[in-house]
């Protein structure tokens, strides 16, 4: 439903002619689709040069124990370690760099800026290939792995540091303004107030970024990182099956991104409910002694359906008038009526004398004839 509204919003729903010309063009598109993959798989199966690639003799080494123990499931823990690495790394850059470039400072917003775009301009493989070659030069060991996180670092973290910047922009100018009146200082409602409240928006945007680095760590292949593209690779090249070692490893990047994706999206919904605050607010007890009026003070409206604590159920509010307006006798009152289970005792006021009280309150309204209630609205009509 929600979706639907959505789309109502933006366009207006189709027509009885318009929703027939939309299913003709849909079934007309799937046909053409299913054509052309028809015409692949003639392809595959009689290619002009080479082997048949729809047989089982290239699809079972790409497909068999050997093939996921030895290639595909090293490959994915060395993707996954690089990957995870570089979300944690992408974090602390990002909300480091973010807040810097927050900071009232020109000399720290300046540099953190100049760090940001830099790193958000060169494109990851150069910045892979760079690192690359000065961590061999420095003879630093597992060189391709560390370049391979760091450069996922820096670009990500860039990406999450304008995503921390842009929350922060997106609030309203009254959140600053209030921690501000109330003695802060810019930097204080900027952690305290400020980046809280923007980290909790970005968070999904945040997790599709996981996507974005766990498909970059495949270029890590080309500086010869050992992930799952690469062992892929290494396997078609044993076995002369490239196409199909390449079509399972497709597989596991689309599963583990599907699961990301599905994820992102239940993401905002649950923030959303754990975040959101209570439409309406609890009914609070009017407290007499605050009017200054002195007036009659009614309790909450609920109370009449409310079952007491081994009280008589009331059939009328009661009122406090007079001397009476204290909070003291309301809390009494609603003890003696069965309401409240405990009561504030005073100095004068003994356990005996307030069970009488409820006993006597309860023989009162037990007796009490039944127009008792017309009459008390007559007597008075704000009853």
């Amino acid at each position: 439903m929600a979706k639907q509204r959505e789309q109502s919003l933006l366009f207006d729903a189709p027509g009885p002619k318009a929703l027939r010309k939309i299913r003709v063009a849909n079934i007309i598109a799937a046909c053409v689709f299913a054509l052309f993959v028809i015409a692949v798989l003639m392809r595959l199966s009689n290619p002009p040069e080479g082997e048949n690639q729809l047989s089982s003799v290239l699809w079972n080494p790409a497909i068999e124990t050997e093939a996921w123990v030895d290639f595909y499931l090293p490959g994915l823990w060395m993707t996954l370690k690089a990957s995870m690495l570089a979300v944690v790394g992408s974090i602390i850059f990002g909300l480091f760099f973010g807040l810097c470039r927050l900071l009232p400072n020109f000399i720290i917003r300046s540099i953190s800026a100049v760090i940001v775009e830099f790193c958000r301009a060169v494109p990851v493989l150069m910045l892979m290939i760079f690192l690359w070659r000065a961590f061999a030069l420095s003879g630093m060991k597992e060189a391709s792995y560390w370049a391979v996180v760091l450069a996922l670092i820096m670009y990500n973290g860039s990406v999450v540091a304008e995503l921390v910047r842009a929350g922060v922009g997106n609030l309203p100018n009254g959140q600053r303004e209030a921690s501000l009146a109330l003695g802060l200082s810019e930097y204080q409602s900027l952690t305290q107030i400020e980046m809280p409240q923007a980290i909790i928006a970005m968070m999904p945007a945040a997790v599709t970024q996981l996507v974005v680095v766990l498909k970059d760590t495949a270029l890590g292949s080309i500086i010869m990182y050992t992930d799952l593209l690469q062992e892929s690779r290494r396997l078609g090249s044993m076995y002369f099956n490239i196409l199909q070692t390449l079509s399972v490893a497709a597989v596991i990047y689309f599963l583990i991104c599907l699961a990301l994706s599905w994820f992102a999206e239940w993401l905002p919904a649950h923030l959303k409910n754990r975040t959101a605050a209570p439409t309406e607010a609890d009914p609070v007890a009017p407290i007499a002694i605050m009017d200054p009026s002195n007036v009659n003070q009614m309790a909450v409206a609920d109370e009449v359906k409310e079952l007491p604590y081994g009280g008589t159920p009331r059939k009328y509010h009661v009122h406090h008038r007079g001397t009476n307006a204290s909070i003291h006798h309301w809390r009494r009152t609603r003890y003696i009526q069965g309401y409240d289970e405990h009561h504030l005792k005073t100095g004068d006021e003994t356990e005996e004398n307030l069970k009488n009280a409820q006993s006597n309150f309860g023989n009162k309204s037990k007796n009490k004839p039944k127009d008792n209630h017309k009459d008390i609205k007559k007597d008075n009509p704000k009853a």
